[in-house]
Parts: structure tokens; C-alpha cells; sequence
């Protein structure tokens, strides 16, 4: 499979199962030229977008393509409740792997696919606990140090703020404080607690865009 691309044009890129774009923000910040697509209306998604069935969208004509799929049936949680949705990470990965574009697949710790990268707000100075892995068509890897954290950070997830987290920071965060640890200042509550920082995207691009060019034979050029 073809890991690199050679475009005179912005490289054009697929963001599946979208969201309100904070993965597409990092592809964009990357280079990119970003197309949105989600079952879910997504008015706050700031670039192109197409609201429709991710699972059966064209893959043709694109870059690169991002994948994103519901990760409530992977969550590690002490009572976990299925969505009915854990099948689509396995689907939309049959879906990559028959097409010869580079493909990202993204998911929580827990989720059933290979961690090439495993990254975290910590890794890039963000005050956020945030754990997300993401498989690669080109097997990228990276050799880090464990996730650290010097203290309690804001962690975004569900649809308020758990005590937990209150507790551990002595304080109840602000919309304010969740968009400055994530790094998106456009999206609200509820859309933050899906979102990936942008960071992350904007580095899984740069890791792509590192890899020595292919000819047509597949042997670096």
C-alpha cells in the first residue's frame, strides 16, 4: 500500500465519522485540504461537509483518509452500556485496507486495533488528560516516555463534569477551560467531550508527510 503522496495541489483529505472537526483542525493545520462527512448534522464543522453515511461514502478522489469511528463500545469503563456500535471500527477498517489511499484510524484505549501512535495532551503541553490511539496504513511508531502528568488536569468527557474530576482539581471547569485544554475554541460542551485535540491530528499528518516518497513500483525513492 502506497504510505506517501506526490500532489502539486493542498493534499485533499477524508475525515470520516467527523464530529465537529477538531481532528479535521490538525489535518487542516497540516496542510491539508479537509472533507467532512457524519451521519449527524455538524453546523459547527469549519470546513467542508457532507452529512451523510460515513460507512458507505466514496473513498475515491482523496489524499489521505481519516477515520473516526463511535468509541462508546471500546470505553474502558467500570459499567459500561453498549451503543451498538462497536462494529464499525472492524467494517470501516476492511473498508481502508481494500483502497490504496494512506488511511488513519482513530479509537480510545481498549478498542480492538493496532496503537501505532499513542498520544496524549500531555505530550504536547496541553493541561489535558486525553488518551487516544491511532492505527496507521503506513505502521507508523513512535518510541516515547509513559504519559505523565504533574498534577490534576481537566479531562473532557461526557456530557457534564464528573466529580472526579471536581474533586481532583478543586474547582468546577469552565466551557472556557475545557476549549483551552483541548485546544479548539469553536465547539461546545457536548461536541469537546467527542472531539480530538487537533494536535494530535496535526502530528499523525507531520508523520506521514516525513515518509520518503514511493514510485510507482512501491520502493522509496
Amino acid at each position: 500500500m502506497n504510505a506517501t503522496m506526490t500532489v502539486t495541489r493542498a493534499p485533499r483529505l477524508l475525515d470520516l465519522f467527523c464530529g465537529a472537526g477538531g481532528a479535521a483542525m490538525g489535518y487542516h493545520r497540516a496542510g491539508f485540504d479537509v472533507v467532512g462527512v457524519d451521519i449527524a448534522p455538524q453546523p459547527h464543522y469549519p470546513f467542508e461537509f457532507h452529512q451523510a453515511d460515513a460507512m458507505t461514502w466514496p473513498l475515491d478522489g482523496y489524499d489521505m483518509i481519516h477515520a473516526s469511528p463511535p468509541c462508546q463500545d471500546h470505553m474502558m469503563t467500570p459499567h459500561p452500556v453498549k451503543h451498538g456500535t462497536g462494529w464499525m471500527l472492524a467494517a470501516i477498517r476492511d473498508r481502508l485496507e481494500a483502497q490504496q489511499t494512506p488511511w488513519v484510524l482513530e479509537n480510545v484505549p481498549g478498542a480492538p486495533m493496532r496503537a501505532d501512535y499513542v498520544l496524549c495532551g500531555c505530550i504536547f503541553g496541553l493541561e489535558l488528560r486525553r488518551v487516544r490511539h491511532f492505527e496507521t496504513s503506513w505502521r507508523g511508531f513512535d518510541l516515547r516516555a509513559p504519559c505523565y502528568h504533574r498534577g490534576p488536569v481537566v479531562s473532557v468527557v461526557g456530557h457534564g463534569t464528573p466529580t472526579w474530576v471536581r474533586s481532583k482539581l478543586g474547582y468546577n471547569p469552565t466551557i472556557a477551560d475545557y476549549r483551552k485544554a483541548m485546544g479548539i475554541d469553536w465547539m461546545n460542551r457536548n461536541e469537546l467531550s467527542q472531539a480530538i485535540p487537533p494536535a494530535y491530528t496535526e502530528y499523525v499528518a507531520s508523520r506521514l508527510l516525513a515518509l520518503p516518497p514511493i514510485d510507482s513500483s512501491g520502493a522509496s525513492t
